[in-house]
């Protein structure tokens, strides 16, 4: 079993990451799937108005993709290729690259920095590497603990736009003001494209839920894990 997938696999035997779920399920089965409905919207919308070019923020987070034995699909190559623009565009921004990887393999920030030297920024330019962690929650978290007194600026969140939900609630639970750009120039919808978006809502749905059941039931150790 990879590392990614053991890190998946030790999520769903969690017993608070399991009841919420539940919790989340129930929700979309007792409204009719309305609940999930509302979820999907939000994400597909997310995608569709997200912008390419962000006007304020002060840091640049670049989310990491898996990335087996150091090759990038599609997805983390059109990343790559939005935060090389942008930092032509704004030499001054700080740039901060999120994402782990498995042992003995470069990971996913050591990766972002290979591509993007690759793409024309200066071997000088000064990047931040955060790489211990495996998921999108703990990208957020070990950024916000590495930006110390800066994470009261303003954040540029960039992924591809079927993520891009996902990355700002994640964000705002943690306390960042951010704003979002797509790696994208715009939302193209195929069968894999649906796909990706229908399972985001699924996500997106059962933390968000989750995150208000735990503040129902008072539950600082889960609470303790997204906030």
């Amino acid at each position: 079993m990879s590392s990614r997938a053991h890190h998946q696999f030790t999520l769903f035997r969690d017993r608070d990451v399991l009841q919420t779920g539940i919790v989340a399920l129930a929700a979309c089965v007792l409204s009719a799937g309305l609940v999930y409905l509302a979820y999907l919207v939000h994400v597909v919308r997310t995608a569709r108005r997200a912008p390419c070019a962000p006007e304020q923020g002060a840091h640049l987070l670049l989310f990491g993709k898996h990335a087996p034995r150091g090759r990038i699909d599609d997805d983390f190559a059109a990343r790559l290729d939005r935060a090389a623009t942008l930092w032509r565009e704004r030499p001054s921004q700080h740039l901060v690259l999120l994402g782990g990887g498995a042992q003995g393999e470069p990971t996913e920030a050591e990766i972002a920095r290979r591509e993007l030297f690759a793409r024309g920024l200066a071997p000088d330019t000064p990047l931040q590497l955060e790489s211990s962690s495996r998921d999108t929650l703990q990208n957020l978290r070990n950024a916000r603990q590495m930006l110390g007194d800066a994470v009261r600026d303003r954040v540029t969140l960039l992924s591809n736009r079927y993520h891009l939900a996902r990355c700002a609630l994640f964000a705002r639970q943690l306390g960042f003001d951010v704003e979002l750009c797509a790696a994208e120039p715009r939302l193209r919808l195929s069968p894999r494209m649906v796909l990706r978006l229908a399972g985001e809502a699924a996500y997106i749905c059962w933390a968000d839920i989750g995150t208000r059941w735990a503040r129902f039931v008072r539950s600082d150790r889960m609470l303790a894990r997204v906030t």
